[in-house]
C-alpha cells in the first residue's frame, strides 16, 4: 500500500482495505476516547462493538453483545502489572437460574497484543455504519484457567478488576503460570487461590458429559473477539524517519477451561 503526504496538518489520512479515509490519528493530545464499530461476528450477525481508551490509566476496553445476548467486556491495564480481565454475563435464563450469570477470567497481557492505550485514544472514525472486518484471524488460544482471584484483595493486582468482575462473584478465574508471574513482580499471594490438585480441570469430567447436576466438573467457554487495533502501522514520507499512518486489525478466538463446583452452572457447555 503506497501512502502519501496528509493534505491536513493535524491528520494522518488512511486506507482500510479499499476505503480511503475510515480512521484518522490526530496529532493533539487526547486522554479519553470512545469509538463505536460495527463487526460482523463468526454466526455473520452484526453487533456495535465499543472501544474506549484512557491513556492516562493506561487501559482499553472493548465491549459488545453476542447474538445469544452475552455481554463481552475484555479490559486491558497496562500500568500495573499488564492484566486482561475477560468478563462474560449471560442474560438468558437458564432453568430456574437467575435473571444472569457472570463469569471473569484474568491473564497476563503480553506488550504487543493491542496497540498502546495512547494511540487507541486518538483514534476517529469518519464511517460509522462500515460493517468493518479484520485484516487478520488469528488462532484460537486456549487458557486452563487452574487458579481463582480473591476479590477483596483484587486491588493489589488491579483496581480495576473489582469494577468488571463484581457480577462474577467466586467465579474469577486466573492460571498458575500467571500467579508465578505475578508473585515475582512483587504481587501478594494473598490475591490468588490455588486450586488443589484434586481440582485439577485436565483430570475432571467435562460438564458437557456429565449426568449429575451437581457434580464438580471442568466447563469450557468459547469466545471471539472479532475486531480490535492490534498493531500500529507506519508509512515513509519524504523523511527518512517513518511516522505512524494507520492500524491493523485482528480477530482471535478464545477458550477458555475451568472448574465448576456443579454442572448446574454450565449449562451453556452442555448445549454446546
Amino acid at each position: 500500500m503506497q501512502c502519501r503526504e496528509p493534505e491536513a496538518p493535524l491528520a494522518k489520512l488512511l486506507k482500510f482495505r479499499g476505503t480511503f479515509v475510515v480512521f484518522t490519528l490526530l496529532l493533539s493530545v487526547s486522554v479519553c476516547s470512545q469509538l463505536t464499530v460495527l463487526v460482523r461476528l463468526n454466526d455473520g450477525q452484526i453487533t456495535e462493538e465499543l472501544l474506549e481508551a484512557d491513556s492516562e490509566k493506561d487501559i482499553i476496553t472493548v465491549e459488545f453483545r453476542q447474538t445469544d445476548g452475552t455481554l463481552i467486556t475484555f479490559l486491558s491495564d497496562f500500568k500495573r502489572v499488564s492484566i486482561n480481565p475477560t468478563k462474560c454475563i449471560s442474560t438468558t435464563p437458564e432453568k430456574g437460574q437467575s435473571q444472569y450469570q457472570a463469569l471473569c477470567f484474568i491473564s497476563h497481557l503480553d506488550h504487543g497484543e493491542l496497540i498502546p492505550s495512547e494511540a487507541m485514544a486518538r483514534l476517529r472514525q469518519k464511517n460509522p455504519h462500515v460493517v468493518r472486518s479484520a485484516d487478520e484471524r488469528c488462532s484460537v488460544e486456549q487458557f486452563t484457567m487452574n487458579a481463582a482471584l480473591n476479590m477483596s484483595r483484587s486491588w493489589h493486582l488491579s483496581t480495576h478488576i473489582h469494577n468488571v468482575c463484581r457480577d462474577a462473584r467466586d467465579l474469577v478465574y486466573t492460571r498458575q503460570q500467571d500467579v508465578k508471574y505475578w508473585l515475582e513482580k512483587g504481587v501478594e499471594g494473598s490475591v490468588f487461590d490455588v486450586f488443589p490438585q484434586s481440582l485439577n480441570v485436565t483430570d475432571l469430567q467435562s460438564c458437557s458429559s456429565t449426568t449429575d447436576p451437581w457434580q464438580p466438573c471442568a466447563c469450557s467457554y468459547r469466545l471471539n473477539l472479532e475486531w480490535f487495533p492490534c498493531q500500529l502501522k507506519y508509512c515513509r514520507g519524504q523523511g527518512s524517519n517513518p511516522y505512524k499512518c494507520g492500524i491493523k486489525s485482528c480477530s482471535k478466538g478464545y477458550r477458555f477451561d475451568f472448574y465448576m463446583p456443579h454442572k448446574q452452572l454450565c449449562l451453556w457447555d452442555e448445549d454446546n
